[in-house]
């Protein structure tokens, strides 16, 4: 790679981090370009050599989100053969990263449906597609296991994954974790056919 090039991919990925950042503190509206110039150290003609515009800078956060939370749901099934087994995990999974980090239940992607609310925007459009391939993913799980109505319960489960994702948001250390996992295991118990 040329330094030139490497250049672009450190001012790229400044602008990622930094903008990401203030996102999460302030809200998509409330940060414009030229704080996230300032903050980030690169130039707005910089920042638009990378992005089109702060909508485009928004999606590329979102699909880097996206790539980080499809790592962290892989990495919790990885080597577990038992589809059963492998919902139980996540639950488990988002249960215990509470508990460790109350701030992993923020959600950039509801933030971008509450800002961001007509589906024909970008933004709008790469959340909608995140969270569809979440309840995807999971209905695969449940059609593997063999439950019933799995396209139901692939969104119920989605359902509770995001309203204890909510919750926790206003209630912290006081979000009964182990409550999500009751919920799930439930659910599941359900659909057994």
């Amino acid at each position: 790679m040329s330094r030139t090039a490497g250049n672009k991919s450190a001012a790229r990925e400044q602008l990622l981090q930094t903008a990401s950042k203030l996102f999460s503190e302030r809200g998509f509206h409330a940060v414009g370009v030229d704080t996230i110039a300032a903050e980030s150290g690169i130039t707005k003609m910089t920042m638009y050599k990378h992005f089109l515009s702060k909508d485009h800078l928004i999606v590329a956060i979102l699909e880097r989100s996206s790539e980080i939370y499809w790592d962290w749901f892989e990495g919790v099934i990885q080597g577990i053969s038992e589809p059963l087994e492998q919902l139980a995990a996540i639950f488990d999974a988002v249960a215990k990263g509470h508990a460790n980090s109350p701030r992993s239940t923020y959600c950039l992607y509801q933030n971008v449906a509450v800002e961001f609310p007509n589906s024909e925007h970008i933004a709008n459009h790469a959340a909608v597609a995140h969270k569809q391939s979440i309840v995807d993913r999971l209905q695969v799980i449940c059609e593997r296991a063999g439950l019933h109505s799995p396209d139901t319960l692939a969104k119920q489960l989605f359902v509770l994954l995001e309203g204890f994702c909510i919750s926790s948001r206003f209630f912290g250390a006081e979000s009964p974790a182990a409550d999500v996992v009751h919920a799930a295991k439930a659910l599941i118990e359900m659909h057994r056919k």
